[in-house]
Parts: C-alpha cells; structure tokens; sequence
C-alpha cells in the first residue's frame, strides 16, 4: 500500500506554523495562507502586527527583474517626413545613435522581430534610441528618402547621416546578431 506524501507547500506551510507557534489555518490546502517564514510580520495572528523572528530580511516581487533597468522598451513610429527629420536632428546633436526600424503591418518576418527588437532597445537604453516605419502608413517619399526596397529594413543613423542596414529576411536571432555587431561598430 502507498502512502500519500504531503505536498511541498503542505509541508512548508506546516513548518511555518510549528517554528512561530501558531495554530495551522484551515484553509484548504492553499499556499496563499502561510505566514511568512525567516522574517517579516507575523500576519497569522490578527491584531497583532509583531515582527517574527528574524532570520533574514525577505524581499517580495519577481527575482528574475531588475527594478532598475526595463527588460523591453517599446519602439516610437515614424509618421512623417518632418518626424523623421526631427528625429535625425535631435540625435544629432546629442551625438546618438539610432535604429530605423522599417516594416510592413503585413510583413509576418517584420512583426515577429519587432518585439526582439524592444528587448534589444532595452540593452542599449540610453545610448541607442530605437523607432520604427510602417511603409504603409507613411508617404512615399520617405520610404523613397530611406532607400527601403525589402522589408524587414533596419538601419543605423548616426550624425544625421545613414551608417548600415541589415535587411532581415533570415532567422530572428540572426538578425538580432547582425544587428548588435551594426551597434557596436559604430558606438
């Protein structure tokens, strides 16, 4: 015969109430009611807002993120000539390096680097600032001005002046490679 073993958040949640001496809650077997174990305020007994005893500060929220830096930053569109030009004048003068990102609402390749390419924005946040072109909503003209021919398109502007491209018709993360090397040669 076989023997149920209880589950790990039964058995922490036990041990939690025996190390502060509290009666266990009856609360269906949820982990959501385990009083805080190694440190913090012992919310298991009402009124009573004590600190337990401390092994240890604990610290709440994801332990994979860095509050001090955003794991993506969303790209800015380009609606116009005169936004593009903005744009290219302000980077200019900070001496910044820019990514134009120029792509298609239709463009499956466009749409699916577009998120990596927030990520990468993330990782050069502040040095490189990251837009992008929907050539469909925007005048012939500037596409004409980008020299754009093949989409995804995505180009490095540097002193108000076109530097490279890499022009993403192949996997993602090399692009997204190719793309990091464009940065770095011209940083």
């Amino acid at each position: 015969m076989a023997a149920l073993a209880p589950t790990s958040c039964l058995l922490y949640r036990e041990l939690c109430h025996r190390e502060l001496g509290t009666p266990p809650l009856s609360s269906g077997g949820a982990c959501s009611s385990v009083a805080i174990c190694g440190g913090g305020v012992d919310s298991s007994r009402p009124g009573r807002g004590r600190r337990a005893r401390s092994r240890g500060e604990v610290k709440a929220g994801p332990f994979w993120q860095s509050a001090s830096r955003p794991t993506s930053i969303e790209m800015e569109a380009i609606a116009s000539m005169e936004d593009f030009d903005r744009i290219l004048a302000a980077s200019q003068e900070i001496s910044q390096v820019v990514i134009v990102d120029w792509m298609a609402t239709w463009c499956r390749k466009c749409i699916y680097l577009k998120p990596k390419l927030e990520k990468l924005a993330a990782e050069y946040h502040p040095r490189v600032k990251f837009y992008f072109v929907d050539v469909n909503k925007v005048p012939q003209a500037l596409v004409k001005r980008g020299n754009i021919s093949k989409m995804p398109t995505i180009q490095l502007w540097k002193d108000g002046e076109w530097k490279a491209e890499v022009i993403g018709g192949h996997k993602a993360w090399l692009v997204l490679d190719e793309v990091r090397e464009m940065i770095q040669k011209h940083l």
